[in-house]
């Protein structure tokens, strides 16, 4: 069942992606882009397939067993939910030509790695600390990748070059807001993942987790100081980027470095 719901997740996150760029080739071209209901029909008919795929891989009867390919395919399913929703509201159909093929590997792990980890049990707390833990990467992993669009944007403006998918986003000034909003949830959402740890994980600094725990609150510790850069010192541009993407490094080093090692090379 769940090798159909990806095939099915998978042509329906293909021809999303295929509709965006046609959409964006006619931004290009100075015409109005048609076609945005039948791009929202698609994103939703995509992450409903994709949702699905993912409840059936990581359900069980007295919990959930979320593997590294499994909390993959999850952080990019959180990825395009808040994309879809930031879409309705902002020219921003860019950001998807690099998260969609991102989703599309991430389908393809659990698949390739079907291997199941331990059964987590959601009643006792900590179905709040995954759930905010994996919100926050998600919204990071989006600022990571409006970070990167924001440097070829500041790149070509400096060079007197805005032509090609530069031509497609957002003013400059926009594109910095809106990666400051994204550190900031994303930022609120890893504190609460952090407390929510030490309130309901057992022995949060232990040998398994130490690293984990250590390497997200140096990522915290990253995003915080830019904010606060920001905030009382104007740092913007290229500071932003580079702090964002080093923040990020750590951040995703945390949790999908940890699992990885744990999975694949310590048995």
């Amino acid at each position: 069942m769940t090798i159909i719901l990806n095939l099915f997740a998978t042509l329906a996150w293909v021809t999303t992606w295929l509709l965006i760029g046609v959409r964006l080739r006619d931004r290009l071209q100075t015409r109005s882009p048609k076609h945005r209901g039948v791009l929202v029909v698609l994103w939703v008919i995509a992450l409903l397939l994709h949702g699905g795929s993912i409840l059936h891989h990581i359900g069980q009867a007295d919990g959930v067993s979320i593997s590294f390919a499994s909390a993959s395919s999850i952080v990019m399913w959180l990825c395009n939910l808040l994309l879809f929703f930031t879409m309705l509201k902002r020219p921003l159909e860019t950001l998807g030509i690099l998260v969609v093929p991102f989703t599309l590997s991430a389908m393809l792990l659990p698949l390739l790695n079907p291997t199941q980890t331990a059964v987590i049990n959601l009643n006792n707390g900590l179905g709040v600390h995954i759930f905010t833990s994996l919100l926050a990467y998600s919204i990071l992993t989006l600022a990571a990748l409006q970070a990167l669009l924001l440097a070829l944007q500041n790149r070509h403006l400096h060079n007197h070059q805005p032509g090609g998918l530069v031509r497609t986003l957002p003013p400059l000034l926009d594109m910095e807001a809106l990666l400051f909003k994204l550190i900031v949830l994303g930022v609120i959402l890893l504190s609460f993942g952090l407390l929510s740890g030490a309130l309901y994980v057992d022995n949060l600094f232990a040998q398994h987790l130490a690293h984990k725990t250590i390497l997200s609150m140096v990522a915290w510790i990253i995003f915080t100081t830019l904010l606060i850069g920001h905030w009382q010192y104007g740092w913007r541009g290229r500071i932003a980027i580079r702090w964002t993407l080093s923040g990020f490094f750590i951040l995703m080093l945390a949790f999908f470095g940890s699992k990885f090692v744990l999975e694949f090379l310590v048995k």
